[in-house]
């Protein structure tokens, strides 16, 4: 991250264009003593003096104190993978300082505020302190929504419409949810059939295959999303609730899911096991279980997004269009330590404790953590 470094920039500039500095005392109307206290960094021009100063080497005021208000992509996935460490490690209420005085240098910086706001949605649920979990909360929707207000990236404001809406829900306020997103549009339209076709025509087949294979793979995972929510709503008939998991298995196997994006599968096993248990058949939750430790256990770590044999164009897509890569929105530690508490935290499988199967998943879960 860049500080500002106007001494070093008219330093550049002057010896550029071969000025002296006797030559740019004398255009200033100052001393040949004040550039050089420019230069060195022991004093700064009076601010009335910055636009002539910027016109003098045809360079814009921000050029001129090396002030670069925004930070690229990697700078970004940088700072972000640390203040997730920090997050892990450190007080929560040290790293949101952190959080603030990055938030409010680089305010007009709007992929990084929408980061640091998922930053903080990530991990509100993992802060002890209820307070100040929720005002983690908050913060975040004031970031999505001044993102949402201010940037012209299309997308980037629709996914911070979507994190706020997120962070009101969390909040309790799903009357503000409805308010925010209106009706959902049903309309079926999208853009990868036609752009896909549109490339094909020009004989771009890679990037038609690449485009298509994008919108396979984020229509999939929303579908397991929607599939683990749609579940909870099937309980009062088990038939359904049946039918939608036979069918969620259906579309992970069929896209090999548990090694493409386990990440997804997790919860999706969990919920499918709580499910099981308030219809009153444990059998089955453990057997859900256990494939949830299988999976949490083994060789999927680190865990990112990926493309694999068939989805072999998508790790271009990840690296080059979204601002985190490949990345997950928390770090490994995290991932680990969450895989574990949230079985033994869920009241839900509290009948289970004494099960020596269930003990016995536990006890691997824990090790992850040990092992990291």
């Amino acid at each position: 991250m860049k500080e500002i470094h106007l001494g070093r920039v008219l330093v550049e500039n002057r010896h550029k264009r071969g000025i002296t500095q006797d030559e740019l005392a004398a255009y200033m109307g100052v001393s040949k003593a004040a550039v050089s206290k420019w230069e060195t960094g022991m004093t700064y021009p009076d601010i009335t003096l910055l636009p002539q100063l910027a016109a003098y080497f045809n360079i814009s005021i921000d050029e001129l104190i090396g002030y670069e208000p925004q930070l690229t992509k990697e700078q970004i996935r940088v700072l972000y993978r640390k203040l997730a460490a920090d997050f892990s490690t450190r007080p929560a209420e040290e790293v949101r300082k952190q959080c603030r005085e990055i938030t409010k240098k680089y305010f007009s910086c709007f992929p990084l505020l929408y980061q640091i706001g998922s930053l903080y949605v990530n991990y509100s649920p993992l802060v002890e302190d209820k307070a100040a979990a929720k005002e983690m909360l908050e913060d975040a929707c004031r970031l999505f929504e001044r993102v949402k207000s201010e940037t012209d990236n299309v997308d980037l404001a629709k996914q911070a419409l979507n994190m706020e809406a997120l962070c009101q829900l969390t909040l309790g306020n799903p009357a503000e949810v409805l308010n925010l997103l209106g009706q959902p549009d049903f309309s079926m339209t999208s853009t990868e059939p036609l752009l896909a076709s549109a490339y094909h025509c020009l004989g771009n087949k890679k990037e038609a295959r690449s485009i298509l294979q994008v919108g396979m793979f984020q229509h999939t995972v929303v579908l397991i999303n929607l599939l683990s929510i749609y579940l909870g709503l099937c309980l009062e008939r088990k038939e359904a609730f049946e039918e939608t998991a036979r069918k969620s298995y259906a579309i992970m196997e069929a896209f090999d899911l548990e090694k493409l994006h386990p990440g997804v599968i997790l919860p999706l096993f969990f919920t499918i096991a709580q499910g099981y248990m308030k219809l009153g058949n444990p059998e089955k939750a453990l057997d859900l279980l256990e494939r949830y430790t299988q999976l949490a256990t083994g060789s999927i770590y680190p865990l990112r997004f990926h493309g694999d044999e068939y989805f072999d164009l998508l790790d271009g897509w990840l690296e080059n269009t979204l601002t985190m890569g490949s990345d997950m929105p928390r770090n490994e530690m995290t991932i680990k330590k969450s895989a574990a508490e949230s079985i033994i935290n869920c009241k839900t499988f509290e009948p289970l404790k004494d099960d020596i199967h269930f003990q016995n998943m536990i006890r691997r879960l824990k090790t992850l953590e040990e092992k990291h």
